[in-house]
C-alpha cells in the first residue's frame, strides 16, 4: 500500500490515473469525520479516467497511523504536508463535509497549491449534536448507529448502515471524537468570503447533516462559485449518486480548463 511520510504520521493514499504529466490539474479528495478514502471509490474510478486521481486518509483513519486532530488547522497542516511530500501543485481539491472544511481552509491559508476546490456536504460551520458528543463517551455503538442513519438516506439498507457502522467503529472512539470536535468548533462564517479560488459547491436535497441552505450559503458567499443540487441524495451524496457528482465536477473543470 501506498504511504507518504508528514512528521511522525505515515499517510496512506489510493491513486488512479494518468502521470503527472497530463495536462490536467491532479485531483485530491479528502474524506469527512470517521471517514476514510473509501468514501471516493467511484470518484477514483470516473475521475481518474483523464487525471491523476487521489483519495488520502486522514491521520488514524483508513489506513493511516496517528492519532487524529481536534482542530481543522491541524488537519490543514497534514494534508498541506502530504501535497508537498506527493510533488502535487495547483491541485484540484475535494472535500466531503469535514473534508470540506479543511478544504476551505487550505483555500484561505495555502491558495497558491490549488487550481479549484469542490465542496461536498459541507458548510462554512459544521455544528454536532450535543447527544452525539456526549453519546460517543457513554456509549459509542449506539451514537454511531445514529450518526450513520444520519448521513445516510431514508430506506437506505440495513446490512449498507451496519457495514457503514462497522467501518467507523474501525476508527478509535478518541479520533472519532477529535474528528467531531473540530467538525464543531470549526466557524468561517467571516472568512470564507476571502476565498478566492474557483469553487463547486455540492449537496444532497435531502441531506440532514449539512442541508441545502448550508450549500447555498457557501454559494453566495465564494465569489463566482457554481452550486449543484443534486435530488434524492443525503449527506453521502458522492455515494448516492456517483454519476451526478462526477459529471458535476468534470463539468466544472471542464469549463475551468483546468
Amino acid at each position: 500500500m501506498p504511504y507518504v511520510q508528514v512528521g511522525r504520521t505515515r499517510i496512506h493514499f489510493v491513486e488512479q490515473g494518468p502521470s503527472l504529466a497530463s495536462h490536467l490539474s491532479p485531483i485530491v479528495f479528502i474524506h469527512g469525520a470517521g471517514g476514510s478514502h473509501q468514501v471516493w471509490l467511484q470518484q477514483l474510478k470516473s475521475l481518474g479516467r483523464r487525471r491523476k486521481a487521489i483519495a488520502v486518509d486522514l491521520p488514524g483513519h483508513g489506513d493511516s497511523n496517528g492519532s487524529g486532530a481536534d482542530r481543522i488547522e491541524a488537519y490543514r497542516d497534514i494534508v498541506k504536508g502530504c501535497i508537498a511530500a506527493l510533488g502535487l501543485d495547483r491541485i484540484v481539491m475535494v472535500g466531503h463535509s469535514m473534508g470540506g472544511a479543511i478544504t476551505q481552509s487550505i483555500a484561505l491559508a495555502y491558495p497558491e497549491l490549488l487550481a479549484a476546490i469542490v465542496l461536498v456536504g459541507s458548510g462554512v460551520r459544521l455544528r454536532v449534536q450535543p447527544q452525539i458528543l456526549a453519546g460517543l463517551r457513554d456509549d459509542a455503538g449506539r451514537a454511531v448507529d445514529l450518526i450513520i442513519k444520519l448521513v445516510h438516506a431514508p430506506g437506505t439498507p440495513a446490512e449498507v448502515l451496519k457495514q457503514d457502522a462497522d467501518a467507523m467503529l474501525r476508527i478509535s472512539i478518541p479520533v472519532i471524537e477529535g474528528d467531531l470536535l473540530a467538525c464543531d468548533a470549526f466557524d468561517l462564517m467571516e472568512q470564507v468570503k476571502a476565498v478566492s479560488i474557483p469553487a463547486l459547491v455540492i449537496c444532497g436535497t435531502d441531506d440532514l447533516v449539512t442541508p441545502p441552505k448550508y450549500a447555498e450559503y457557501l454559494h453566495s458567499q465564494i465569489n463566482g462559485s457554481q452550486l449543484q443540487l443534486v435530488p434524492a441524495a443525503s449527506h453521502m451524496v458522492m455515494m448516492e449518486q456517483p454519476d451526478e457528482v462526477n459529471r458535476g465536477i468534470e463539468a466544472f473543470l471542464d469549463r475551468l480548463g483546468c
